[in-house]
């Protein structure tokens, strides 16, 4: 069975994401290695409502505020050399990357 490792990369800020997709996408490249990706997933809204007045008093205004959580999923072949190169890339303040191995 060949294996292959699956990277789920989910952030607020979508430059940082490609920038990792990127220098991700560089290693498999410069190594030969098999990659597909970075795949989009769906984008997540976290949409929260409150009211500007803090007391209840007064004109009925409210703030709207939305937060937008962009995904990637990236599939590398399993090579112990990339997998090592890839863990050793910088990841910025506020993204979250998972690394998982599964059998294809």
């Amino acid at each position: 069975m060949v294996q292959r490792a699956r990277i789920k990369v989910a952030s607020i800020e979508i430059d940082k994401i490609n920038q990792i997709c990127a220098s991700i996408k560089e290693i498999a490249d410069k190594t030969g290695v098999e990659m597909k990706g970075p795949i989009p997933l769906p984008t997540k809204r976290l949409k929260v409502t409150t009211r500007k007045s803090p007391s209840g008093e007064g004109k009925a205004s409210w703030e709207r505020y939305e937060m937008r959580i962009h995904k990637r999923l990236i599939d590398v072949s399993a090579d112990e050399r990339t997998l090592r190169l890839i863990m050793r890339v910088p990841i910025p303040e506020n993204l979250n990357i998972e690394i998982e191995m599964v059998d294809v």
